[in-house]
């Protein structure tokens, strides 16, 4: 049995629902990275990484890969950064409506 479109959605949007998962997808925009880049660039114990780089694999987000002794890390398709892309799009024109609204807040203009 199938699963429906807004489910599978939902299940999408919810891999992408903790700061490290994000902050590992940002990362691996600049192309391919071993484990060992990620962690220094990420400040959680490896174990939790290690976790959440499966989270990221499991949802077919990101791909791994032996490069000699090390685990390599890319994004599954540019679809991905793409995502973060509109994610940030997003959060900005929120975030500028609501300092627009702060602002009138502020000046005391009139209600509407």
């Amino acid at each position: 049995m199938s699963v429906p479109l807004y489910q599978a959605k939902a299940e999408l949007f919810r891999t992408l629902g903790h700061p490290v998962r994000i902050r590992v997808l940002e990362l691996l925009q600049d192309g391919p990275s071993p484990v060992r880049d990620l962690l220094a660039a990420i400040d959680v114990e490896a174990s939790n990484l290690s976790q959440q780089l499966a989270v990221l694999r499991r949802a077919g987000m990101v791909t791994s890969y032996r490069d000699g002794p090390l685990v390599m890390y890319a994004l599954s398709t540019p679809d991905v950064a793409d995502l973060l892309a509109a994610g940030r799009r997003i959060l900005g024109a929120v975030l500028t409506d609501r300092d627009g609204l702060l602002d009138e807040l502020r000046a005391g203009g009139p209600d509407r």
